[in-house]
C-alpha cells in the first residue's frame, strides 16, 4: 500500500466508490484517504490464485463464498475498505453487497517486501475489528513459510508457523492442505 499524495480526500465511502470506478488502479480507503495498491511479483500472483482456486473447489456446494484480490473487505463498523489477496465469507449478510465482504471468516495476504510490515501490523489491527474473522494467513512469496493467526475461543489470537513438509489447518472453512500445494512449481528467491 502506497499513500496516494495526488489524490483527493474523499469524505465518504460513496465518494470513494465513485472516484475509484474512474481509476485504472485499485485503491484502499482508510479514514477518508486513498492508498494505491502496489503490483506484486509473479510468485505473489500465482500464490493468490492457488488459494482462491483451492477455496473455490473446497467450498463448492456450501454457503461460503471465496473472494479474490478484486473483492474489497469493508472493515466492520467502519467506513474503511481494503483489498486482501484472498478471502472467504460464510455470512449471509455478505450476499447483499455485490462489491465487498464485511464479515469474512478467512483472509489471506501474500507478503511482499513493501507491504509485509503493514500486513502484519496496521492491516491486521483493522481486520481484527471483524467479529467473524477466525483465520488470517500471511504467506511468504520468497520461501516456503506461512503464518496463520487463528482466533481462539476466548477471542485471543495465536500464531502458528508452517514450513516445508507441514499441513495447514484452516478451521474457519474446514480445510487441511499440505503447504507444498501452494508452492509447487514456483522458483523461490529468498529476500537478501
Amino acid at each position: 500500500m502506497i499513500a496516494a499524495n495526488d489524490t483527493p480526500n474523499l469524505p465518504t465511502p460513496e465518494a470513494y466508490f465513485a472516484w475509484e470506478a474512474q481509476q485504472r488502479e485499485k485503491y484502499e480507503y482508510i479514514d477518508g484517504r486513498v492508498y494505491a495498491m502496489s503490483g506484486g511479483s509473479v510468485n505473489h500472483g500465482r500464490i493468490a490464485i492457488r488459494f482462491t482456486s483451492l477455496f473455490d473447489a473446497h467450498l463448492d456446494g456450501t454457503n461460503c463464498i471465496p473472494g479474490n484480490s478484486d473483492i474489497k473487505i469493508n472493515i466492520a463498523k467502519t467506513p474503511n475498505y481494503t483489498y486482501p489477496d484472498a478471502s472467504v465469507t460464510c455470512d449471509d449478510r455478505d450476499k447483499a453487497t455485490p462489491n465487498y465482504f464485511t464479515y469474512p471468516c478467512l483472509i489471506v495476504e501474500v507478503l511482499s517486501p513493501s507491504t509485509e510490515a503493514y500486513d502484519r501490523g496496521g492491516k491486521f489491527r483493522l481486520y481484527r475489528q471483524n467479529p467473524a474473522l477466525q483465520d488470517y494467513l500471511l504467506v511468504s512469496s520468497t520461501c516456503i513459510e506461512i503464518d496463520l493467526y487463528r482466533k481462539t475461543e476466548d477471542g485471543q489470537w495465536m500464531i502458528l508457523n508452517y514450513q516445508a513438509g507441514e499441513t495447514i489447518e484452516l478451521k474457519s472453512i474446514g480445510l487441511r492442505l499440505a503447504i507444498e500445494q501452494i508452492y509447487r512449481g514456483l522458483t523461490l528467491t529468498p529476500d537478501t
